[in-house]
């Protein structure tokens, strides 16, 4: 018998696809102003291993000289990226969500059993909630990285006005490293996210459309009629009465 339950609500819906277009956004212009000044790199040894990034990257996307679009882009859509997560934050809070998102002493251990079970090394089924504990991590890790992104990201704005901040970021440098970095971070949850969401099915990609999920549940045995318990002495006995 299919049964509907109720998963996610209206809000966390609504934040979840606000924040989707917002951030790829903040990604792609982000890269056209990356592009201007494209130092990082993985170099061991002296011998450069990954570079962030070739040329033909940049030209595929058509990325090259477009630094002022990207500003543009990335400052306006900076603000409604915080003004979605600080929205994010506070329902949670006041809505009681934390209690299911915020990770607790046995979400590292599940994390693990999820891994395992992801990779087909553990067989045995995963109990079932609303979020397991690699989802606790991830999405935690997220608003963490969020707010990060936020913080370097006025640092290296505004360098000067906000010394304090750039300072607290480590100095200009580091704040610009630790925002790329975060930004490799964002499109790393893409591809697994992405990826978990065509693993499970549609079932689970409804609920955050629709805010519910259509399960299995055992059926229930057919009823059957009343025993009489009557015994053929009492019916013996009422005769005779």
């Amino acid at each position: 018998m299919k049964k509907i339950v109720n998963k996610h609500p209206l809000a966390i819906r609504w934040f979840h696809w606000f924040n989707f277009p917002l951030l790829t956004v903040m990604i792609w212009s982000g890269l056209l102003i990356y592009w201007a000044n494209d130092v990082y790199s993985i170099t061991i040894a002296g011998k450069q291993l990954i570079k962030f990034f070739p040329r033909n990257f940049y030209a595929a996307l058509h990325i090259p000289s477009r630094l002022a679009e990207g500003m543009a882009f990335h400052f306006v859509f900076m603000w409604l990226f915080t003004i979605n997560g600080v929205l994010y934050v506070l329902y949670t809070i006041f809505s009681g969500q934390w209690k299911y998102l915020l990770p607790n002493r046995h979400s590292f251990r599940e994390a693990w059993q999820v891994l395992l079970h992801d990779l087909h090394i553990r067989k045995q089924a995963l109990p079932v909630k609303k979020y397991n504990g690699a989802q606790q991590i991830a999405y935690t890790s997220i608003i963490v990285m969020g707010l990060g992104s936020v913080l370097t990201g006025l640092a290296i704005y505004k360098p000067v006005q906000l010394g304090w901040l750039c300072a607290l970021c480590g100095g200009y440098t580091t704040a610009r490293l630790i925002h790329f970095i975060l930004t490799i971070g964002y499109c790393l949850f893409f591809i697994i996210h992405i990826a978990q969401v065509i693993r499970t099915g549609w079932n689970n990609f409804r609920s955050i459309i629709t805010g519910f999920e259509v399960v299995q549940t055992p059926s229930l045995p057919p009823k059957t009629p009343p025993v009489n318990n009557t015994t053929d002495h009492e019916t013996l006995s009422e005769k005779s009465v």
